[in-house]
């Protein structure tokens, strides 16, 4: 039986219930689970691997529920760089065209292996679009290369442009093929198992890009399989008066009428929530994947984080699309979504522990994985990340280390682990050959930017 053995760490950040941060803490693993937490010298002292974590602050792995992993090889692209949601997505259709399987592997394992590097231990893809033979299971092998926890979204595009939609028509597929594809992906992947590193939701892309049959009926597929459900919704204004002109409903009404509110649903951005469509969240128990600097880039507004917090609504972080966003550093966006909610409605409003529980345990409990992952407690999931607290960048944060994790630099991790695996070693990955793949990533992004790749 493997053990593991983390020592010393100048606090340990347990997210319980208890709020417990313990000085001079450590953590033992036996078999990718969580032990005993507590001070060191109540930790055993022997295991097959010892990590002495002085100078570090240990926390629990966070938890990314919304991305979409494809899009780190359209990064900056000139067009896009500009423009708000549905401009975005109208000058980047074209060019994901001729995304293909290779594409959507490789992107992926740069992808994830970012977020490794910034603490995360278990993300989500939302996958939509399926060009030149891709499917979900190029991101789906690609994500078991890193090791990550990874939650895949078989995502969908089913109305076009010549039917009132936004995307392309050569985009989108037919309602049979995504239905048929999702069953086929459930049976084949879906692991709903505590120590599970893949599980699959289905994800219709959004209102303005799928018909409301396809919505009821993955919301159908969804439950009689034990799934969960994800989308976009109230991203910004044209999201909003799109809905409203179509459906002559606001977001929320949307949802609520397909069948898309509940414990097993999480809506990313949500920017545009209305107070009744908070109401209707809270009230049912459906979550949000907040993704702040995808909402800036796109001048999609300041989502109503704290007050969705204090309205008892479940939220959790998500770095987005690596063309909204540019970075995929989810320490980084736990900071700015701090940032964001102190502009919004005061400097007292949101303290740096307020975002790294949505960080961990309101990403845990969208994703489903609440009682697994998102805490250090005995019993659970050895998923945890140590961050130097005693560089050139913390110089001066004695005061407080656990605060030093966003108010000062949002660095590179020093050690990620996923079920009791060191996946990120002393700030190096552990498994993935980043060089020989970010050529190769670096050409496919030329390629796609010239116009030849597919």
């Amino acid at each position: 039986m493997a053990t593991l053995l983390m020592r010393h760490a100048d606090v340990v950040v347990c997210m319980d219930d208890a709020q417990r941060e313990i000085p001079d803490g450590g953590l033992f693993v036996r078999d990718g689970i969580i032990e005993a937490v507590g001070s060191t010298s109540s930790m055993p002292q022997t295991a097959d691997r010892i990590i002495d974590l002085q100078g570090h602050v240990l926390m629990p792995g966070m938890v990314n529920t919304h991305h979409h992993l494809y899009q780190n090889l359209t990064r900056l692209m000139p067009k896009a760089q500009n423009a708000p949601l549905f401009g975005w997505l109208q000058a980047l259709y074209p060019v994901w065209e001729r995304l293909t399987p290779e594409a959507f592997r490789v992107s992926a394992i740069i992808g994830l292996s970012e977020l490794l590097l910034s603490g995360c231990t278990t993300s989500s893809d939302h996958q939509y679009i399926f060009p030149n033979g891709s499917r979900l299971d190029d991101s789906i092998a690609a994500a078991a290369e890193t090791g990550i926890r990874f939650h895949a979204l078989r995502g969908s595009m089913s109305v076009g442009q010549s039917a009132g939609g936004l995307p392309p028509d050569s985009l989108v597929e037919s309602e049979d093929s995504i239905l048929a594809d999702s069953e086929r992906l459930i049976s084949r992947h879906h692991d709903a198992s505590a120590a599970s590193r893949i599980q699959i939701a289905l994800a219709p892309c959004s209102p303005f890009s799928v018909s409301q049959e396809l919505m009821r009926e993955s919301a159908e597929m969804a439950r009689k399989h034990g799934v969960r459900l994800h989308t976009h919704l109230a991203e910004n204004a044209e999201d909003v008066a799109y809905s409203r002109e179509r459906f002559n409903m606001t977001p929320g009404e949307y949802a609520e009428d397909l069948g898309w509110l509940g414990g097993d649903v999480w809506h990313a951005h949500c920017v545009q929530l209305d107070s009744e469509d908070l109401k209707r969240f809270s009230s049912t128990g459906t979550s949000v994947a907040h993704c702040p600097c995808s909402n800036m880039r796109l001048a999609s507004g300041i989502a109503p984080v704290m007050p969705m917090l204090n309205a008892g609504v479940n939220v959790g972080l998500g770095v987005d699309g690596s063309s909204s966003n540019d970075s995929g550093h989810l320490l980084a966006e736990a900071r700015q979504a701090m940032l964001l909610q102190r502009l919004r409605e005061g400097a007292d409003a949101c303290g740096v522990r307020d975002m790294l529980k949505v960080a961990t345990r309101g990403g845990a409990k969208a994703l489903g994985r609440e009682g697994e992952i998102g805490q250090l407690s005995v019993g659970y999931q050895a998923d945890c990340t140590a961050f130097a607290v005693n560089d050139l960048w913390h110089a001066g944060a004695v005061h407080d280390p656990v605060a030093s994790l966003l108010l000062c630099y949002s660095g590179v991790a020093a050690y990620t682990v996923v079920g009791g695996d060191v996946l990120v070693d002393r700030g190096v990955l552990s498994g993935v050959e980043l060089q020989p793949l970010l050529e190769n990533h670096r050409t496919m992004a030329e390629r796609l930017a010239a116009g030849d790749l597919a």
